[in-house]
């Protein structure tokens, strides 16, 4: 069987998966792909399964076989193991001293003319208070959902289909 990314392990790398495999303390993902790699090793003393025989027996497609196949090949055991890191770092858009006064301005008494705070009139009022200089309602939700849960139940309007 010819294949674009072949696996070859040598004793040390198959003794390691299959200890890796055995004591079952590892996470899911890592344990499956210890298993791709030892069912795919094309070595004399490897198992040399197909790619149908590994979907079948670890539920897994062929594309993932492919895809540990070509991590190992490109980056060695540890590569193919490991989880890959994200490829975009994201910026919180308010830092711990805005947070502060989203979360101040969300336990007040919201304007005149208004009953409640609508995530929509804190992000105005923010803007306003000179604190960002532009924010949407969308980040203001996530901040008040991650940071004050008891908070947010009393002060801000939330859409009718989501419970606290």
């Amino acid at each position: 069987m010819t294949t674009k990314y072949p696996v070859y392990l040598n004793e040390a790398e198959r003794q390691y998966l299959k200890q890796l495999v055995s004591s079952g303390k590892e996470h899911a993902r890592k344990i499956r792909r210890a298993n791709i790699l030892l069912k795919t090793d094309q070595s004399e003393e490897g198992a040399q399964w197909s790619h149908a025989q590994i979907a079948a027996a670890f539920l897994v497609s062929e594309v993932t076989i492919c895809e540990v196949r070509r991590c190992y090949a490109a980056g060695g055991l540890e590569a193919a193991l490991q989880r890959k890191l994200p490829d975009r770092v994201y910026e919180h858009r308010l830092d711990g001293e805005q947070e502060a006064h989203l979360i101040a301005l969300a336990c007040g008494t919201p304007p005149d003319g208004y009953a409640v705070w609508s995530l929509r009139l804190l992000a105005r009022q923010l803007v306003q208070l000179g604190h960002v200089d532009g924010i949407s309602h969308e980040t203001i939700r996530q901040v008040l959902k991650k940071r004050t849960q008891t908070v947010a139940q009393r002060n801000v309007v939330h859409c009718p289909q989501s419970q606290c």
